[in-house]
């Protein structure tokens, strides 16, 4: 990450994250040692290592379409990104580790179905590289991102679906505090076939301070 990549202010243990006044793209934040940071050309060799190397450790929770159709590879996936965020309808970012020589790229945190108008939510998509789990990251990451969502998007609500198997992603959710609010059967594409998927969401009435505040508070 260069400086023009940077967060505006970085902050220490015990700090709050320092966000802009407005959203606009592309941006970087981060907390202590964890930045989401815009996916770039430059991240592309990165990014497709990291996956490559964790196939058997995500491939049990990717989307797949039902169509079978291949899907598009990383240039042609991180034109769509680009796209949908200029558009305002996505936020894509990478998460990287800031403890690590270089603060290389351990997964992905993504703001995904960005709506405005009445309604004002988001969803939250992650994930992350093996080798890097249980470090605490993850929570880190979405907790950012819901913080950046209400505080500066001024989105109303965010939901995170899981697959009911999906352990450690069910820990990142309770964790933080979403509000379990039940089952929608088959509600996505995943390793080939249609998946229930437990919903929880917040809405900007139930995360106070914000859920970084939740995160220090969980160490204390």
């Amino acid at each position: 990450m260069t400086a023009t990549d940077a967060p505006a202010a970085l902050t220490g243990a015990g700090r709050r994250p320092i966000f802009p006044d407005h959203h606009t793209w592309p941006v970087t934040i981060g907390f202590e040692d964890v930045y989401l940071a815009p996916f770039r050309r430059r991240d592309i060799g990165a990014w497709s290592k990291l996956r490559e190397g964790n196939r058997a450790w995500l491939d049990p929770w990717e989307a797949t379409s039902p169509d079978g159709v291949s899907p598009t590879d990383a240039r042609e996936m991180l034109a769509g990104f680009r796209r949908e965020a200029r558009a305002g309808r996505m936020v894509p970012w990478l998460i990287r580790d800031g403890r690590s020589e270089g603060r290389p790229v351990v997964g992905q945190c993504t703001l995904n179905n960005v709506t405005y108008g009445s309604a004002r939510f988001a969803t939250i998509g992650y994930w992350i590289g093996q080798e890097w789990a249980g470090r605490g990251i993850v929570p880190v990451a979405v907790a950012l991102a819901t913080d950046y969502a209400m505080k500066v998007m001024a989105l109303h609500r965010v939901e995170i679906c899981v697959r009911p198997e999906n352990a450690a992603s069910l820990r990142v959710v309770e964790k933080l505090g979403f509000r379990y609010e039940g089952i929608r059967p088959r509600y996505i594409h995943i390793a080939g076939a249609w998946r229930d998927h437990k919903v929880f969401a917040l809405d900007a009435s139930e995360v106070g301070p914000g859920l970084v505040d939740r995160v220090i508070g969980g160490r204390r």
